[in-house]
C-alpha cells in the first residue's frame, strides 16, 4: 500500500510539474520575441536617421567646397580652411547651411505627403532594399564629390533613405505592441547623438571628412540586417500589453461608429475616413509642426551665426559642437517616454518658440558673453524637441484604433518634415540678410 501510495504521489507530482511548466514555456517565448522586437526597432531607428543626422553636422564642410574649387582642381570634403565674409561678424559662407538642410529634407517631405495616397501598395522588403541602398549612396556620393552641388545630391540621397525608412518603419510600428515606438523613437534619439558625436569625433581626431563618411558605410548594412534577421514575424504578435488600460481610458480619434478590423486592413479604408481621421490628428501634428521649425530654424539658420570669437574652437568646430549636443537633448529626451509622458504637447511647441526667439535676439544684439552658455540652451533645445516626438507619436498609438493605426502613423509622419521645410525656406534669406550687415 504505501508504494502504490508513493506511486500516486510521485505520479501527481510529475502531473502537477508539466502543469505548471506548461503555461510558462509561451511567456518565455514571447519575452524573447519582444527584447528582438524592442532591439530590433532601436537598431531601424538608429541605422534610419544616421545619414540624415550625419549630412547636417557635415553640413559646414561640404559648403566649404564652393570657395575652394576656384583654387584647387580636386577638392576633397576636408577641413580646409574656411574662407569667409571678413566684412561680417558672423564668419559667413556664401551659402547658409540651410540649403544642406532643404536638399536633406525636401525629399523626405515629397515622400511623406505622396505616402498615404499609394506607398501601401509597395510591401515592406523593397521599401527596406532602397532605403538602404540611398543611405550607402549618399556616404559615397558626398564621400567622392568634387562639387557643393554633387556634395548635394549625395545629401538628397540621404533625405529620401531617412524618409522612406520614417514612413515604412513607423506603419510597421501598427503590427507591433506599442512600447515598439519608445525603441523606435530611442533609436532616433540615437541616432542624431551618435551621428554628431562621431562626425565630430572622428574629424577632431584628425580623419579627413571624406574618410569620415565611408568609414560610416556599415550602417546601412545593419539597417537590412536588422530588419530581415531580428524583427520577428508581425503575425506572432499581440497587440496588447502594459498600455491596454491607458488606450481604453483615452478618447478615440476616432468614434466607434466606423468598425474596428485589424492593422492590416488599415489601407480599405475610404478617402472620407482618412480625412475624419486626419482631421483628429491635427491637434498633434500641428504643435510638432511647431516644434520641429522653431528648432530647425535655430539649427540650420542660427548656428553658424551663433560664432564666438573668444574661445579656441574654430568656426567649424563650434558648429559641429551645436549639432552634438542639440542631438544629445534629443536622444535623451526620446528615450525617456517610460519616464515621463506628455499628453499635452504645445507646451513644448510654445517653449520652442521661445528659445527661438531668444536666440535670434542674441544674434542680432549679441548680448550673451561666452559659448557656455548657448551649450546649455542648445542642450535644452534637444530636450524639448526629442520629447514633443516621442510623445506625439506615443499618443496617437494609444488614441487611435487597430484599423485605422498604420494610417494615421503614417499621416502624422508629415509633422517634422513640413516644419523643418517651413524653417528651411525662411532661414535662406535670414542668413542673406544678416550676412550683409558690418
Amino acid at each position: 500500500m504505501e508504494s502504490s501510495a508513493g506511486s500516486w504521489r510521485r505520479l501527481e507530482d510529475s502531473e502537477r510539474q508539466e502543469t505548471n511548466s506548461e503555461p510558462h514555456a509561451p511567456p518565455v517565448n514571447g519575452q524573447r520575441a519582444q527584447w528582438k522586437n524592442a532591439v530590433g526597432f532601436w537598431i531601424l531607428g538608429l541605422c534610419n536617421n544616421f545619414s540624415y543626422v550625419v549630412m547636417l553636422s557635415a553640413a559646414h564642410d561640404i559648403l566649404k567646397q564652393e570657395q575652394a574649387s576656384g583654387n584647387q582642381s580636386h577638392v576633397e570634403p576636408g577641413p580646409t580652411p574656411l574662407p569667409h565674409n571678413s566684412s561680417s561678424r558672423f564668419d559667413c559662407n556664401s551659402i547658409s547651411t540651410a540649403a544642406v538642410l532643404l536638399a536633406d529634407i525636401l525629399p523626405t517631405l515629397i515622400i511623406k505627403l505622396l505616402a498615404p495616397l499609394g506607398l501601401h501598395l509597395l510591401p515592406y522588403s523593397p521599401r527596406v532594399l532602397v532605403s538602404g541602398v540611398c543611405s550607402a549612396g549618399s556616404f559615397i556620393l558626398v564621400a567622392f564629390s568634387h562639387s557643393v552641388g554633387l556634395s548635394l545630391c549625395g545629401v538628397v540621397l540621404a533625405s529620401i533613405s531617412s524618409g522612406l525608412g520614417e514612413v515604412t518603419f513607423l506603419s510597421l510600428t501598427a503590427f507591433y505592441p506599442s512600447a515598439v515606438i519608445s525603441w523606435w523613437s530611442s533609436g532616433t534619439g540615437g541616432a542624431g547623438l551618435l551621428g554628431s558625436l562621431s562626425y565630430l569625433g572622428l574629424t577632431q581626431a584628425g580623419l579627413s571628412p571624406q574618410h569620415t563618411l565611408l568609414s560610416m558605410l556599415g550602417i546601412p548594412i545593419l539597417l537590412l540586417a536588422s530588419y530581415f534577421l531580428l524583427l520577428t514575424s508581425p503575425e506572432a504578435q499581440d497587440p496588447g500589453g502594459e498600455d491596454e488600460a491607458e488606450t481604453a481610458a483615452r478618447q478615440p480619434l476616432i468614434g466607434a461608429e466606423t468598425p474596428e478590423s485589424n492593422p492590416g486592413s488599415s489601407w480599405d479604408l475610404s478617402f472620407q475616413e482618412r480625412w475624419t481621421v486626419f482631421k483628429g490628428l491635427l491637434r498633434y501634428i500641428t504643435p510638432l509642426v511647431l516644434v520641429y521649425f522653431a528648432e530647425y530654424f535655430i539649427n540650420q539658420g542660427l548656428f553658424e551665426l551663433l560664432y564666438f570669437r573668444n574661445t579656441s574652437l574654430s568656426h567649424a568646430e563650434q558648429y559641429r559642437w551645436y549639432q552634438m549636443l542639440y542631438q544629445a537633448g534629443v536622444f535623451v529626451s526620446r528615450s525617456s517616454l517610460n519616464c515621463c509622458r506628455i499628453r499635452f504637447t504645445w507646451v513644448l511647441a510654445l517653449l520652442q518658440c521661445l528659445n527661438l526667439a531668444f536666440l535670434l535676439a542674441d544674434v542680432c544684439l549679441s548680448f550673451l558673453p561666452n559659448i557656455y552658455l548657448i551649450f546649455v540652451i542648445i542642450l535644452y533645445e534637444g530636450f524639448l524637441g526629442g520629447a514633443a516626438y516621442v510623445n506625439t507619436f506615443h499618443n496617437i498609438a494609444l488614441e487611435t484604433n487597430d484599423k485605422h493605426r498604420e494610417f494615421a502613423m503614417e499621416a502624422a509622419c508629415i509633422s517634422d518634415t513640413l516644419g523643418i521645410s517651413m524653417s528651411g525656406v525662411l532661414a535662406l534669406p535670414l542668413h542673406d540678410f544678416l550676412c550683409r550687415l558690418p
